[in-house]
Protein backbone atom coordinates (compact mmCIF):
# COMPACT_ATOMS: atom_id res chain seq x y z
CA UNK A 1 0.00 0.00 0.00
CA UNK A 2 1.51 3.37 -1.08
CA UNK A 3 2.08 5.92 1.28
CA UNK A 4 0.27 9.26 -0.09
CA UNK A 5 0.81 12.88 1.01
CA UNK A 6 -2.41 13.73 1.83
CA UNK A 7 -2.81 10.76 3.96
CA UNK A 8 0.51 11.48 5.84
CA UNK A 9 -0.78 15.02 6.28
CA UNK A 10 -4.16 14.64 7.55
CA UNK A 11 -3.02 11.81 9.70
CA UNK A 12 -0.11 13.74 11.24
CA UNK A 13 -1.87 16.72 12.07
CA UNK A 14 -4.50 15.04 13.58
CA UNK A 15 -1.93 12.85 15.84
CA UNK A 16 -0.52 16.35 17.04
CA UNK A 17 -4.28 17.52 17.37
CA UNK A 18 -5.00 14.45 19.42
CA UNK A 19 -2.58 15.05 21.74
CA UNK A 20 -2.37 19.06 21.69
CA UNK A 21 -0.86 19.11 25.62
CA UNK A 22 2.07 16.70 25.28
CA UNK A 23 2.53 18.81 21.76
CA UNK A 24 3.32 21.78 22.96
CA UNK A 25 5.43 20.50 25.93
CA UNK A 26 7.78 18.24 23.72
CA UNK A 27 8.16 21.49 21.53
CA UNK A 28 8.78 23.56 24.52
CA UNK A 29 11.55 21.79 26.27
CA UNK A 30 12.98 21.14 22.54
CA UNK A 31 13.10 24.92 21.91
CA UNK A 32 14.40 25.54 26.15
CA UNK A 33 16.94 23.10 25.50
CA UNK A 34 18.25 24.41 21.99
CA UNK A 35 17.86 28.21 23.26
CA UNK A 36 20.59 27.16 26.16
CA UNK A 37 22.43 25.19 23.55
CA UNK A 38 22.96 27.89 20.94
CA UNK A 39 22.93 30.69 23.62
CA UNK A 40 26.16 28.85 25.24
CA UNK A 41 27.38 28.98 21.09
CA UNK A 42 26.76 32.69 21.22
CA UNK A 43 28.41 33.59 24.19
CA UNK A 44 31.62 31.13 23.20
CA UNK A 45 31.57 32.64 19.49
CA UNK A 46 30.93 36.70 20.87
CA UNK A 47 33.82 36.07 23.74
CA UNK A 48 36.11 34.27 21.54
CA UNK A 49 35.79 37.48 19.02
CA UNK A 50 36.72 40.08 21.85
CA UNK A 51 39.71 38.71 22.73
CA UNK A 52 41.08 37.30 19.57
CA UNK A 53 43.70 40.37 19.52
CA UNK A 54 44.70 38.08 22.65
CA UNK A 55 45.10 34.67 20.78
CA UNK A 56 48.47 33.07 20.22
CA UNK A 57 49.60 33.61 23.92
CA UNK A 58 49.65 37.64 23.22
CA UNK A 59 50.11 39.08 26.92
CA UNK A 60 50.31 43.29 26.19
CA UNK A 61 50.40 45.33 23.34
CA UNK A 62 52.94 48.37 22.74
CA UNK A 63 50.57 50.95 21.02
CA UNK A 64 52.82 53.85 19.12
CA UNK A 65 51.82 57.02 18.66
CA UNK A 66 50.47 57.74 14.89
CA UNK A 67 53.23 60.16 14.16
CA UNK A 68 55.83 57.97 15.14
CA UNK A 69 59.01 58.17 13.33
CA UNK A 70 60.31 54.91 11.19
CA UNK A 71 63.33 55.10 13.66
CA UNK A 72 60.97 54.79 16.68
CA UNK A 73 59.30 52.23 15.02
CA UNK A 74 62.99 50.07 14.43
CA UNK A 75 64.13 50.92 18.09
CA UNK A 76 61.28 49.33 19.67
CA UNK A 77 61.10 46.37 17.63
CA UNK A 78 64.59 45.87 17.96
CA UNK A 79 64.39 46.11 21.90
CA UNK A 80 61.02 43.67 21.72
CA UNK A 81 63.29 41.01 19.26
CA UNK A 82 66.39 41.31 21.06
CA UNK A 83 64.77 40.31 24.44
CA UNK A 84 65.47 37.13 26.07
CA UNK A 85 61.47 37.05 27.62
CA UNK A 86 60.01 37.60 24.23
CA UNK A 87 58.96 34.51 22.36
CA UNK A 88 56.67 36.39 19.35
CA UNK A 89 56.33 39.78 18.04
CA UNK A 90 53.88 41.25 15.06
CA UNK A 91 53.92 43.85 13.91
CA UNK A 92 50.25 45.90 13.17
CA UNK A 93 50.76 48.43 10.81
CA UNK A 94 47.65 51.62 10.40
CA UNK A 95 46.09 49.81 7.92
CA UNK A 96 45.61 46.77 9.55
CA UNK A 97 45.07 48.81 12.67
CA UNK A 98 42.17 50.44 10.81
CA UNK A 99 40.57 47.18 10.39
CA UNK A 100 40.57 46.06 13.79
CA UNK A 101 38.80 49.18 14.56
CA UNK A 102 36.01 49.32 12.09
CA UNK A 103 35.38 45.05 13.28
CA UNK A 104 35.92 46.27 17.17
CA UNK A 105 33.02 49.16 16.70
CA UNK A 106 31.04 47.88 14.05
CA UNK A 107 27.58 48.59 15.95
CA UNK A 108 29.28 52.47 15.90
CA UNK A 109 29.09 53.68 12.73
CA UNK A 110 29.74 56.97 13.85
CA UNK A 111 32.44 56.57 15.58
CA UNK A 112 34.40 54.74 12.28
CA UNK A 113 33.64 57.82 10.13
CA UNK A 114 35.08 60.31 12.68
CA UNK A 115 38.35 58.39 12.05
CA UNK A 116 40.43 57.54 9.56
CA UNK A 117 43.54 55.24 8.89
CA UNK A 118 46.44 57.95 9.57
CA UNK A 119 44.94 58.59 13.24
CA UNK A 120 45.53 54.50 13.92
CA UNK A 121 48.38 54.22 16.24
CA UNK A 122 50.48 51.26 15.10
CA UNK A 123 51.66 48.53 17.45
CA UNK A 124 53.31 45.43 18.74
CA UNK A 125 51.50 42.69 19.82
CA UNK A 126 53.93 40.25 22.23
CA UNK A 127 54.04 36.99 23.62
CA UNK A 128 56.41 36.57 26.24
CA UNK A 129 58.23 33.35 26.69
CA UNK A 130 57.13 33.28 30.14
CA UNK A 131 53.44 33.50 31.99
CA UNK A 132 54.43 34.73 34.72
CA UNK A 133 51.96 37.72 35.76
CA UNK A 134 55.35 40.12 37.52
CA UNK A 135 57.65 39.60 34.80
CA UNK A 136 55.30 40.30 32.29
CA UNK A 137 54.40 43.23 33.52
CA UNK A 138 58.05 44.47 34.38
CA UNK A 139 58.83 43.44 30.74
CA UNK A 140 56.02 46.00 29.60
CA UNK A 141 57.01 48.52 31.63
CA UNK A 142 60.25 48.72 30.07
CA UNK A 143 58.70 50.14 26.82
CA UNK A 144 56.23 52.47 28.79
CA UNK A 145 58.76 55.26 28.17
CA UNK A 146 60.39 54.74 24.79
CA UNK A 147 60.62 57.50 22.52
CA UNK A 148 57.02 57.15 20.35
CA UNK A 149 55.05 54.82 22.81
CA UNK A 150 51.71 55.77 23.30
CA UNK A 151 50.90 52.73 26.01
CA UNK A 152 51.02 49.56 27.07
CA UNK A 153 48.02 47.97 27.23
CA UNK A 154 48.31 44.25 29.76
CA UNK A 155 45.86 41.05 28.63
CA UNK A 156 46.58 39.80 32.23
CA UNK A 157 43.05 38.78 34.82
CA UNK A 158 40.69 40.63 32.48
CA UNK A 159 40.87 38.13 29.58
CA UNK A 160 41.74 35.27 31.06
CA UNK A 161 39.08 35.50 33.54
CA UNK A 162 36.71 36.54 30.14
CA UNK A 163 38.08 32.95 28.33
CA UNK A 164 37.78 31.24 32.00
CA UNK A 165 34.38 31.94 31.99
CA UNK A 166 33.41 31.29 28.32
CA UNK A 167 34.82 28.29 29.16
CA UNK A 168 33.15 27.42 32.39
CA UNK A 169 29.56 28.86 31.09
CA UNK A 170 29.61 26.90 27.86
CA UNK A 171 30.38 23.63 29.38
CA UNK A 172 27.64 24.49 32.17
CA UNK A 173 24.95 25.32 29.47
CA UNK A 174 25.86 22.76 27.35
CA UNK A 175 25.45 20.25 29.94
CA UNK A 176 21.96 21.49 30.95
CA UNK A 177 20.87 21.71 27.38
CA UNK A 178 21.89 18.03 27.00
CA UNK A 179 20.07 16.79 30.15
CA UNK A 180 17.03 19.34 28.52
CA UNK A 181 17.76 17.32 25.14
CA UNK A 182 17.19 14.11 27.06
CA UNK A 183 14.05 15.22 28.72
CA UNK A 184 12.86 16.54 25.35
CA UNK A 185 13.58 12.65 24.11
CA UNK A 186 11.56 11.44 26.00
CA UNK A 187 8.50 13.60 25.89
CA UNK A 188 8.70 13.15 22.45
CA UNK A 189 8.74 9.40 22.96
CA UNK A 190 5.83 9.18 24.63
CA UNK A 191 3.32 11.81 22.84
CA UNK A 192 4.22 9.44 19.71
CA UNK A 193 3.36 6.48 22.26
CA UNK A 194 0.14 8.12 23.35
CA UNK A 195 -0.84 8.59 20.06
CA UNK A 196 -0.31 5.05 19.08
CA UNK A 197 -2.35 3.66 22.10
CA UNK A 198 -5.44 5.93 20.79
CA UNK A 199 -5.60 4.59 17.90
CA UNK A 200 -4.22 0.99 18.19
CA UNK A 201 -8.16 -0.32 16.91
CA UNK A 202 -7.18 1.54 13.81
CA UNK A 203 -3.76 0.57 12.73
CA UNK A 204 -4.95 -3.25 13.81
CA UNK A 205 -7.48 -2.62 11.10
CA UNK A 206 -5.22 -1.68 8.72
CA UNK A 207 -3.06 -4.03 9.07
CA UNK A 208 -5.91 -6.65 8.81
CA UNK A 209 -6.56 -4.59 5.25
CA UNK A 210 -3.19 -5.32 3.90
CA UNK A 211 -1.54 -1.53 5.06
CA UNK A 212 2.24 -2.22 5.33
CA UNK A 213 4.53 -1.00 7.76
CA UNK A 214 5.62 1.96 6.48
CA UNK A 215 2.37 3.34 5.51
CA UNK A 216 1.33 3.25 9.39
CA UNK A 217 4.76 4.57 10.25
CA UNK A 218 4.98 7.44 8.45
CA UNK A 219 2.79 9.86 10.36
CA UNK A 220 3.97 9.09 13.66
CA UNK A 221 7.77 9.21 13.00
CA UNK A 222 6.33 12.76 10.93
CA UNK A 223 5.23 13.88 14.01
CA UNK A 224 7.61 13.72 16.18
CA UNK A 225 10.14 14.98 13.56
CA UNK A 226 7.87 17.72 13.08
CA UNK A 227 7.85 18.37 17.06
CA UNK A 228 11.81 18.82 17.02
CA UNK A 229 12.16 21.19 13.81
CA UNK A 230 9.52 23.70 15.24
CA UNK A 231 11.57 23.43 18.58
CA UNK A 232 14.26 24.27 16.90
CA UNK A 233 12.87 27.42 15.00
CA UNK A 234 11.26 28.45 18.25
CA UNK A 235 15.26 28.13 19.78
CA UNK A 236 16.60 29.98 16.75
CA UNK A 237 14.41 32.92 17.39
CA UNK A 238 15.71 32.83 21.07
CA UNK A 239 19.41 32.95 19.55
CA UNK A 240 18.43 35.80 17.14
CA UNK A 241 17.22 37.80 20.31
CA UNK A 242 19.82 37.20 23.00
CA UNK A 243 22.42 38.04 19.68
CA UNK A 244 20.36 41.41 19.19
CA UNK A 245 20.38 42.04 22.87
CA UNK A 246 23.74 42.19 23.21
CA UNK A 247 24.29 44.45 20.37
CA UNK A 248 21.79 47.10 21.64
CA UNK A 249 23.48 46.45 25.20
CA UNK A 250 27.21 47.17 23.86
CA UNK A 251 25.99 49.76 21.38
CA UNK A 252 24.06 51.93 24.53
CA UNK A 253 27.50 51.12 26.91
CA UNK A 254 30.36 52.79 24.97
CA UNK A 255 32.68 53.13 27.84
CA UNK A 256 32.78 49.03 28.60
CA UNK A 257 35.97 48.80 25.88
CA UNK A 258 37.03 45.14 27.17
CA UNK A 259 33.41 44.17 25.84
CA UNK A 260 33.14 45.92 22.48
CA UNK A 261 34.61 43.63 20.04
CA UNK A 262 31.80 41.10 21.83
CA UNK A 263 30.46 40.60 18.66
CA UNK A 264 29.12 37.59 17.12
CA UNK A 265 29.02 37.46 12.61
CA UNK A 266 26.47 36.39 10.31
CA UNK A 267 28.09 33.12 9.60
CA UNK A 268 28.48 32.48 13.25
CA UNK A 269 24.35 32.65 13.71
CA UNK A 270 23.98 31.04 10.80
CA UNK A 271 26.25 27.91 11.81
CA UNK A 272 24.94 28.23 14.85
CA UNK A 273 20.96 27.78 13.46
CA UNK A 274 22.16 24.97 11.27
CA UNK A 275 22.96 22.72 14.36
CA UNK A 276 20.14 23.93 15.99
CA UNK A 277 18.04 22.56 12.92
CA UNK A 278 19.98 19.31 13.18
CA UNK A 279 19.99 18.37 16.97
CA UNK A 280 16.03 19.17 16.60
CA UNK A 281 15.41 16.76 13.96
CA UNK A 282 17.37 14.82 15.34
CA UNK A 283 15.87 14.83 18.98
CA UNK A 284 12.53 13.89 16.65
CA UNK A 285 13.39 11.78 14.62
CA UNK A 286 14.83 9.44 17.70
CA UNK A 287 12.26 9.71 19.96
CA UNK A 288 9.73 8.88 17.28
CA UNK A 289 11.90 6.25 15.97
CA UNK A 290 12.08 4.49 19.24
CA UNK A 291 8.20 5.28 19.62
CA UNK A 292 7.39 3.14 16.69
CA UNK A 293 9.72 0.17 17.02
CA UNK A 294 9.17 -0.31 20.34
CA UNK A 295 5.49 0.26 20.85
CA UNK A 296 4.07 -0.58 17.64
CA UNK A 297 4.21 -4.56 16.69
CA UNK A 298 3.87 -3.92 13.03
Amino acid sequence: MAVKLNYVARETGSNLWRNVSLTVASILTVAVSLSLFGGAQIIYHGIGNATARWKGGIEFIVFMNPEASQDQLDAVRSSLVDSPEVRDVTFVDKAAAYEEFKQLFERSPEMIDAVDETAMPPSYKVAPATSDAEIISQLGQQFENDPGVREVVFAFETVRTMQTFSRFVRLAIIGISLILMGAALLLVLNTIRMAMFARRREIEVMKLVGATNWFIRVPFMLEGLIQGVVGAFVAMIATWGLKRGFDVWLADNQDLRIFQGFQVSNAQLGGTWLILILFGCLVGAIGSGVAVTRYLDV
